[in-house]
């Protein structure tokens, strides 16, 4: 997944009280203070090394940061099921020296939730914000904690490899919930090249982003007075940078793609404002054993063959893809499991966007495939800001 910059577009859209004084608080902390106009957010810049699990934690020094989870969920009466959360992490300054206040905050934490009804062809979702501070929401840099107004994502630790997801919201009038617990079916993938994903030209503009791009799921979902127990496949990012993207892009197109045969593909185009594609959108083939390949552009193609009109937002949104990896023989077909899957979180990031379950066909040589995957589509409805 990627993400913008929160922060400085969530001060531009009209927003509800809450994140107005969100905002405010936060836009106080970081140019009203001698230690917010001192701040430096550290750079993504090749040769990270990373650690586990220390990796899945907090990274503060960074200015932007999201732990990110779609999957694919089915019931025992055959109810299928889409979903996503996210938390995102928009970091005020690096450190909170010298303050000592409850109130003091370093961090601004935002929530997406949405559930996917595949069966029953409907979508909802929710988002939130709140500050860092007061316990009401954080990310911890000692254990991999998140957390949000109730909502929360645990890691097990050293002596398990458990991901737990806890949310709820309301959406149409109805209550959604899920209760989650993920087991990795492969090991972590490490996108990009040096322990960088590259996202624009230029020294720093790029991000540190790893996957598990295969999570075994079961537990809970909620919708409404019904309860169902479910199993599934789920899919994890972590991503963290500052400043990754460059004045000259109007969005991206994502993909997460996971195939029946236990192989994954990660892809994304950034989009120029001329129309063009940026020489930097990149991906990664995942192989059955974990093996990955690092996909530049002219590795792949992702050609748009139709569009949905949001009646909401009324922004054309690409529907029907086309992606071919030639060099792999690999030739895809991705429709939306449901069309309207668009997003409108003005309770949070005041950003809309289109975030949605897809199913996969195709072809590699005289092989059959078939899969499932998850598609973002940012920048369709409005201008985007770019300012990372």
């Amino acid at each position: 997944m990627l993400i913008f910059n929160a922060m400085s577009r969530a001060a531009l859209a009209p927003q509800p009280i809450q994140t107005t004084v969100l905002v405010c608080i936060g836009l106080f902390l970081l140019w009203g203070s001698p230690q917010g106009q001192a701040a430096s957010f550290r750079p993504a810049l090749p040769g990270y090394q990373y650690h586990f699990p220390r990796d899945h934690t907090a990274h503060p020094e960074y200015a932007t940061e999201w732990w990110y989870y779609t999957g694919h969920l089915q019931a025992a009466n055959g109810k299928r099921f889409g979903y996503e959360l996210t938390f995102f992490r928009i970091g005020l300054m690096p450190s909170l020296a010298g303050r000592t206040s409850k109130w003091a905050t370093r961090d601004i934490m935002l929530g997406h939730l949405a559930l996917t009804d595949e069966t029953g062809n409907q979508f909802y979702f929710v988002d939130r914000a709140s500050r860092a501070a007061l316990g009401l929401a954080g990310a911890e840099t000692a254990m991999p904690h998140i957390w949000i107004n109730g909502w929360s994502l645990r890691f097990g630790g050293h002596n398990s490899s458990a991901q737990t997801l806890r949310a709820t919201g309301k959406s149409h009038d109805i209550e959604f919930a899920i209760n989650l617990v993920q087991h990795p079916a492969k090991p972590l993938v490490i996108h990009g090249e040096k322990g960088v994903s590259q996202k624009s030209a230029g020294v720093g503009r790029a991000s540190h982003y790893y996957s598990f791009t295969r999570l075994t799921t079961q537990g809970t979902v909620r919708l409404g007075d019904q309860h169902f127990a479910v199993t599934g496949q789920s899919w994890f990012d972590h991503e963290f940078g500052s400043n990754q993207l460059g004045k000259d892009q109007a969005g991206w197109d994502w993909f997460g793609v996971q195939l029946d045969d236990g192989r994954e593909i990660m892809l994304y185009h950034m989009r120029l404002r001329s129309g063009g594609t940026d020489p930097y959108s990149s991906g990664t083939l995942v192989e059955r054993n974990g093996k990955t390949h690092h996909l530049r552009l002219q590795d792949f193609r992702i050609e748009p063959l139709n569009t949905w009109r949001s009646p909401v937002s009324h922004a054309s949104y690409p529907a029907h893809w086309r992606v071919t990896l030639p060099r792999e023989g690999i030739n895809l077909d991705i429709m939306p499991t449901i069309a309207n899957q668009e997003l409108a979180t003005q309770h949070s990031t005041g950003v809309t966007y289109w975030e949605g379950s897809v199913r996969v066909t195709g072809t590699q040589g005289s092989r059959s495939l078939h899969g499932m995957g998850y598609v973002e589509l940012t920048g369709y409805a409005g201008a985007f800001n770019s300012t990372f």
